[in-house]
C-alpha cells in the first residue's frame, strides 16, 4: 500500500508539472515564470527553495548528534539568507527586468565578470542538488525495503524531476512548489502530532533535548569554536545569496512589493518549520534509545525514516513520505533548473550570437539534462553527508560572487577592474587555504570572503587598467539593458534604463 501510495502521488506531481508547461511559451516563461506569480505561490517556492533533503534528513540528523549549535547554518542562516536575498532582490534588482544574475554582473561590469561569476554559481550547485538526488534514492531504497537500491532509487528520482522541471521550467517548480506546500506542513504536523504522544508529549522532549545540552546555541570555548561557528552561519547565510534559484523565486513575482512580502514570509515560515523534523527526529532517541542511539552512530539520516516505518500506521507513513517527497522534488527542481538556465544565458549564448527566443528554450532544455547528468554522477560517487553537501556548497559563491553583487549593486564606485580582483583574489585565496591547511583557525571561506572585500576596494580606487566592456549583445529576447558609455569603470546602477 505504501509503494502504490508513493507511485500514485509521483505520476500526479508529473502530470501537474507537464500541464503547467502547456503554458511556457518562452524563455521568460522558462526562467522565471514569465514574473507573474502571486503572493501566496512566491511565498511558497520561497520556502521550498530550502525545504528539502537537507531540512528533513540532513538538519534533523545533525541536531540530534550536536544539538542547535551544530544547524547554525541552517535553519539559522539559511533563512536569514532568504530574508536579505528578497529585500534586496525586490529593492535593487527587480526593477532590472533580467534572467540571471550573470546578467547584473554583465551590464554592471562586463562579460568577463559575467562569466566568471557564472562558473563559481554553477559550481555551487553540484553539492547542493547531489544532497537532493542522494535523498531521493534513500528515500526509495526505505520506502521499497531494501528492494530499490539506493544508487538505483537515485537514477529514478533524477529521471523523474528532470522530466517535469524541462518541461515546464520555472512555471512547473512554481505550481507543484504551491500545491506540495500543504502535503508538506500537513505531513510533518501529523507525524509530529504521533511521535509527540509515544514520546510523552512536547515539554517532555523539550526538557529532554535541554539537559542533554542539545539546546545551547553559542559556543562556549574560545576562537577556536567561534570562528567555525561564525564560518558556517556566513557560509550559508551570505554565500546562498548570489544564487540563481533564489534570484528565480524572488524575482518570478509580479511586482517588487510582492518579492519582498513573500521572501521575508517564506523565511520566517522555514525558519519555524524546520524545527519540526529535529524534534521528531529527537523523539525517536526516547521512543526507542537502544535502537536509535545506535543509529545516530552509524547513519543518522536514517533515524526518521526508520522511526516511521517501525512505529507508525500505513497511513501515517503514506503521509510522511509523501510529504518527504515533496519537499525534495521542489527543491532539486529548482536547483536542477537554475544553474541550467545561467550556464545557458551567461555562458553558452556567447557562442550562438542571433539564436531566436524559441531556440534558445531548447538550448536551455538540453543544458538541464547535461547538467542533470552531471549532477547524478556526482552524487553516485559522493560519501559525504546530506548536511555536509549542502554545508560546503556555498562556498565559493560566499569568497567569488557574494562582494561583486553586493557591491555592485550598492557602491557607485564599484568597477569591473575591482570585480575582477575580488573574484580572483577571493576564491584564489580560499582555495589556496583549502589546499595548504588541513585544520586552519580561520575557516578558508571567510579568509576567501575578506580578501575578496578588500581586493574589491583596492581595485576599485586604484587607478583602472581593466579595458571597455564588451557591450552586451543586443537581443531583444534577453530583456536586457545596453551596457555602452562605459569606459575606464562600470557606470553605476541607476544609470542603466529599461530597454
Amino acid at each position: 500500500m505504501l509503494i502504490w501510495f508513493v507511485v500514485i502521488y509521483l505520476f500526479v506531481s508529473i502530470a501537474i508539472g507537464l500541464y503547467a508547461a502547456t503554458r511556457v511559451h518562452n524563455t521568460k516563461d522558462f526562467a522565471v515564470a514569465g514574473r507573474s506569480l502571486p503572493l501566496p505561490v512566491v511565498a511558497a517556492t520561497v520556502f521550498a527553495t530550502w525545504f528539502g533533503a537537507e531540512a528533513v534528513f540532513g538538519v534533523s540528523a545533525t541536531f540530534v548528534k550536536d544539538g542547535l549549535r551544530g544547524v547554525v547554518a541552517d535553519p539559522f542562516g539559511a533563512s536569514l539568507c532568504l530574508v536579505i536575498a528578497g529585500v534586496f532582490y525586490g529593492s535593487t534588482l527587480y526593477k532590472l527586468n533580467v534572467l540571471t544574475l550573470g546578467d547584473f554582473f554583465r551590464l554592471r561590469f562586463n562579460r568577463s565578470v559575467e562569466v566568471l561569476t557564472t562558473l563559481c554559481i554553477v559550481a555551487s550547485y553540484l553539492g547542493w542538488v547531489s544532497a537532493q538526488i542522494k535523498a531521493l534514492g534513500l528515500v526509495f531504497n526505505v520506502v521499497t525495503q531494501n528492494a530499490v537500491p539506493t544508487d538505483v532509487g537515485m537514477c529514478l528520482g533524477a529521471l523523474i524531476v528532470l522530466t517535469y522541471t524541462t518541461f515546464g521550467g520555472m512555471l512547473s517548480v512554481a505550481i507543484l512548489d504551491f500545491v506540495q506546500i500543504g502535503v508538506i506542513m500537513g505531513g510533518m504536523l501529523y507525524i509530529g502530532h504521533l511521535v509527540s504522544g509515544m514520546s510523552g508529549g512536547l515539554e517532555v522532549v523539550v526538557g529532554q533535548a535541554a539537559a542533554a545540552g542539545k539546546l545551547d546555541f553559542f559556543p562556549r570555548g574560545g576562537a577556536i569554536e567561534w570562528l567555525p561557528f561564525v564560518g558556517a552561519w556566513l557560509t550559508m547565510m551570505l554565500g546562498s545569496i548570489p544564487q540563481q534559484d533564489v534570484f528565480q523565486r524572488v524575482t518570478s513575482a509580479k511586482s517588487a512589493r510582492i518579492a519582498i512580502v513573500a521572501s521575508v514570509a517564506g523565511g520566517v515560515l522555514y525558519f519555524c518549520f524546520t524545527f519540526v523534523p529535529m524534534f521528531i527526529a529527537y523523539a525517536a532517541t526516547l521512543i526507542d534509545p537502544a535502537r536509535f542511539n545506535a543509529l545516530i552512530e552509524s547513519d543518522s539520516q536514517l533515524v526518521l525514516p526508520t522511526l516511521v516505518l517501525t512505529h507508525t500506521p500505513v497511513f501515517a507513513q503514506a503521509i510522511f513520505f509523501g510529504a518527504v517527497l515533496s519537499a525534495i522534488m521542489s527543491c532539486s527542481s529548482a536547483t536542477l533548473l537554475a544553474p541550467s538556465i545561467a550556464f545557458s544565458e551567461n555562458i553558452v549564448r556567447n557562442f550562438l550570437p542571433g539564436i531566436g527566443d524559441h531556440a534558445f528554450l531548447r538550448v536551455m532544455r538540453l543544458t538541464l539534462v547535461g547538467f542533470t547528468a552531471i549532477v547524478l554522477v556526482f552524487a553516485l560517487n559522493s560519501e559525504a553527508s546530506i548536511f555536509k553537501m549542502v554545508e560546503s556548497a556555498y562556498k565559493i559563491t560566499l569568497a567569488g560572487a557574494f562582494v561583486p553583487l553586493f557591491f555592485g549593486a550598492l557602491w557607485k564606485r564599484a568597477t569591473t577592474q575591482g570585480a575582477l580582483a575580488a573574484i580572483f583574489g577571493g576564491v584564489g585565496s580560499w582555495l589556496l587555504i583549502e589546499a595548504l591547511v588541513a585544520e586552519p583557525l580561520v575557516p578558508a571561506q571567510l579568509i576567501g570572503l575578506g580578501v575578496s572585500v578588500i581586493a574589491m576596494l583596492a581595485g576599485s580606487l586604484l587607478p583602472q587598467r581593466v579595458g571597455r566592456p564588451t557591450p552586451a549583445a543586443d537581443s531583444p529576447a534577453r530583456h536586457h539593458h545596453h551596457a555602452a558609455a562605459q569606459t575606464h569603470h562600470a557606470e553605476p546602477l541607476h544609470r542603466h534604463h529599461r530597454r
